[in-house]
């Protein structure tokens, strides 16, 4: 149906949310509304009376003001182009709205996400030619988008048949017809170079397969004690000030995902602000090229219309499954899931729906599932094996974890790391709390690091979350009574634990040296801390004063050798590792001696 066939009016304001008349319009339609043109989607309709959320501030807009019904569903626009972009929440290129509209984004403003005037480089398959049969996922051929990312053009879903023609290799601009496919009813479908999705439709794949790697972020109390997958489900809750986006931009910056997606989801302006102006000047630590060659960012501030924040990480992950379907594996990190709710919950009560617990809507836990179960490593239709791995922050009013998004997304995610306010607030970052703290992928992980690092990392690993156990068993007995009342091989429990904490969990962002670690030196760090307190507990149960091993250099290096040798110089780490042994051994025989003359 044509535009001129679709006008309606509007009849009623409420916000974001306009009652409008218009007929043949249809759930979950775009509409553009007022003589300001803002963009909206239809949410219910009721005869040709449909309830409509706009992505912008109604303000100003007026009853009997037209209505045009565009005829298809929030979307966005998926090909060459994306990669290095930044985009608001309905995907709108925000420094080219910039440019037309300077800081302040003027309502009604449509720019599409994608550049129509640049060329690119398009090489046609090899193995295709005229009259091959062809399907969705069908890699037609690439477009070299960055020097770090390849795009593979792929055939959409939805469309399958013989390939009539493909265009030779040369410059083409995103419109422009690269192929020609006849279906089976003998229509002909023409392709380009990009393609449109709806962003509340999952991306078809060929099947669902289980995470095989883990996802390495550089950072220890991930990688080593809570590990996730490629394709897994994580959530970083934690209280105001306790360091989740510090978290998520670490893993964004360090991870060895193929693709980074960054959705700011009514976060404060100045975090976001920070990232986009600190993410272009990062290096790839991977490639050794600017790190936004693989990296898109999604920016919705807790100021823009909270309707978009909604619509945000269903863009973002829209996106995500799109790389995904190139074979790709993409890491999308939402910050913060919670701001997606509270809009979810904003909306909800315009809309006059039953609120449930804490005012949120009855199908808050199904509309987090749905998001959630979008990431997953899959089998392509025609690029192999892709995954999309999705870690969204939490941010749940005065850190309790018992309110509804967090409690919710507990019983969703995979790995949850709890951060804790009171690490954060004896400056301990990053402040995962590892007693809440859970990953359910260490038996899978276990298998990449016995292989890749050594054998014995799952049970170095048991052994320091067995001490960190114990640890918070005797400081309870230590608030209680004092230090006084533990025996020495409980003091040198304690001792223990903090190089562990000190030594191997604690890791400043802003370490030029630490700020990133291999898991090669997480495992020499965890096995250093290790192999001292073992060494130390069975000095102390030869009789040697716990004191005596508290003033040893060793334990005040133990706590600094994280930040003095980078991820190359290993020997050095082994190095001190020789020179425990040896302090050790030196103490032990000395008091054996004594024993002797005893």
């Amino acid at each position: 149906m044509s535009e001129t066939n679709k006008i309606g009016v509007i009849r009623d304001i409420n916000g974001p949310i306009v009652t409008i008349e218009l007929p043949g319009a249809r759930s979950g339609e775009q509409v553009k509304i007022g003589e300001l043109g803002l963009y909206g989607e239809i949410l219910s309709l009721n005869g040709e009376r449909a309830v409509v959320q706009t992505y912008e501030s109604t303000d100003g807009v007026r009853p009997g003001e037209p209505v045009v019904g565009l005829g298809w569903p929030l979307s966005v626009e998926l090909g060459p182009g994306l990669m290095g972009g930044i985009f608001d929440g309905v995907q709108r290129p925000l420094l080219k709205l910039a440019l037309q509209s300077g800081d302040y984004i003027r309502r009604g403003l449509s720019v599409p996400a994608l550049d129509r005037d640049k060329r690119w480089a398009f090489e046609p398959n090899a193995e295709l030619e005229p009259g091959a049969k062809v399907g969705p996922g069908t890699v037609l051929g690439t477009v070299q988008e960055t020097l770090t990312i390849e795009h593979r053009i792929l055939v959409p879903p939805g469309i399958e048949g013989e390939l009539e023609e493909i265009a030779p290799a040369g410059e083409y601009d995103i419109e422009s017809t690269i192929a020609r496919v006849r279906d089976h009813k003998g229509a002909t479908h023409r392709l380009s170079l990009y393609q449109r999705w709806p962003v509340r439709k999952p991306r078809p794949y060929r099947r669902r397969d289980d995470g095989i790697s883990p996802l390495i972020t550089g950072q220890r109390v991930i990688d080593t004690f809570f590990p996730q997958l490629k394709g897994g489900k994580g959530a970083v809750p934690g209280p105001f000030g306790a360091g989740k986006t510090v978290v998520q931009q670490q893993i964004a910056r360090w991870s060895n995902a193929d693709i980074v997606i960054y959705v700011g989801c009514g976060e404060r302006g100045n975090e976001l602000v920070d990232v986009l102006e600190t993410f272009p000047q990062l290096d790839d630590p991977y490639s050794g090229r600017k790190l936004m060659e693989r990296t898109l960012l999604v920016a919705n501030t807790s100021n823009m219309p909270v309707v978009a924040r909604e619509a945000s990480v269903y863009v973002g992950i829209t996106m995500a499954e799109y790389y995904r379907d190139m074979g790709y594996d993409v890491v999308m990190l939402a910050d913060s899931t919670s701001r997606w709710a509270e809009a979810l919950r904003e909306v909800s009560g315009r809309l006059g729906q039953m609120p449930v617990e804490e005012g949120y809507p009855a199908y808050l836990a199904s509309r987090l599932a749905a998001v959630y179960e979008r990431a997953g490593r899959v089998e392509t239709f025609g690029a192999g094996s892709g995954s999309v791995t999705l870690i969204g922050a939490v941010s749940p009013p005065g850190g309790d974890f018992s309110e509804p998004v967090t409690s919710h997304t507990k019983d969703i995610i995979e790995t949850f790391w709890a951060l804790s306010k009171e690490l954060a607030d004896a400056r301990h970052y990053p402040s995962i709390d590892w007693v809440t703290s859970f990953s359910g992928h260490v038996k899978t992980a276990a298998e990449w690091w016995h292989k890749e690092i050594d054998p014995d990392w799952e049970r170095r690993r048991g052994a320091a979350l067995a001490l960190l156990a114990r640890d918070a068993e005797l400081s309870r007995i230590v608030n209680l009574v004092g230090p006084e009342a533990l025996s020495d091989a409980q003091r040198w429990e304690l001792e223990g634990a903090s190089l562990i904490k000190e030594g191997v969990l604690q890791q400043s962002a802003l370490d030029e040296i630490d700020t990133f670690c291999s898991p090669a030196k997480q495992y020499a760090l965890l096995d250093l801390a290790i192999t001292l307190y073992k060494r130390g507990e069975a000095l102390v149960k030869l009789g040697v004063p716990v004191t005596e091993l508290q003033r040893l250099p060793l334990l005040a290096k133990m706590r600094r050798i994280k930040s003095m040798y980078s991820s190359e110089q290993l020997e050095q780490i082994q190095a001190f590792r020789q020179e425990v042994d040896q302090a050790m051994e030196a103490i032990r025989i000395e008091y054996a001696k004594q024993g002797e003359a005893v």
